[in-house]
């Protein structure tokens, strides 16, 4: 056996480990569950652009920090409505679309990668869907203080619910597919 053939078995050899080891599915694939965790930690750090815990130094200090954040949520809430008022209809058409075609892509052609987008994108248009109306909420009853905080609190709750049913459905599909890849494979 000459050099050269050794050196391209060990190719092939070294390219099959690789790719065994680093599984470029993505229910089986590592990157995939840190972006879901990732993603559902940042969306319910963030309540209408708002990071959580400039809530909890404004109801722990009061004064300073809680006209901070009463003119964050009012800024943030008056150009989430502004975009939905302009480019709404456009958004939801295109939204519709782009979750339709990964539903079809994803569980009728069974193309694995539209499923986790999918499974992603899905919960998190709820989310958004759920900060507008949040921010609609927060525009027409103008509450301050600690009434502005339970707000924003109650979306926070109803954001994680989201997440963790999303999160349980993604973790059952992702084991069948696991699984069913495995037995059938």
């Amino acid at each position: 056996m000459s050099a050269e053939t050794r050196y391209e078995g060990l190719r092939v050899n070294w390219y099959l480990s690789v790719f065994e080891l680093i599984d470029m599915r993505s229910f089986s694939n590592l990157w995939f569950w840190i972006s879901l965790a990732v993603v559902w930690s940042s969306a319910s750090h963030w309540i209408l652009g708002v990071p959580y815990d400039m809530v909890l130094r404004a109801k722990r200090n009061g004064d300073q920090a809680m006209v901070d954040l009463e003119d964050m949520v009012r800024i943030n809430s008056r150009r989430l409505l502004y975009i939905a008022r302009v480019s709404g209809l456009w958004i939801l058409g295109i939204g519709f679309f782009i979750l339709s075609s990964l539903a079809i892509l994803g569980f009728y052609y069974w193309i694995e990668f539209a499923q986790a987008v999918f499974l992603l994108a899905f919960p998190m248009s709820g989310v958004g869907l759920l900060s507008l109306s949040t921010a609609r909420l927060i525009a027409d009853v103008k509450p301050t203080g600690e009434e502005l905080c339970q707000r924003l609190h109650r979306h926070r709750i109803w954001t994680q619910v989201i997440g963790m049913v999303s999160v349980f459905v993604t973790s059952l599909w992702g084991m069948y597919q696991n699984v069913s890849v495995g037995v059938l494979g």
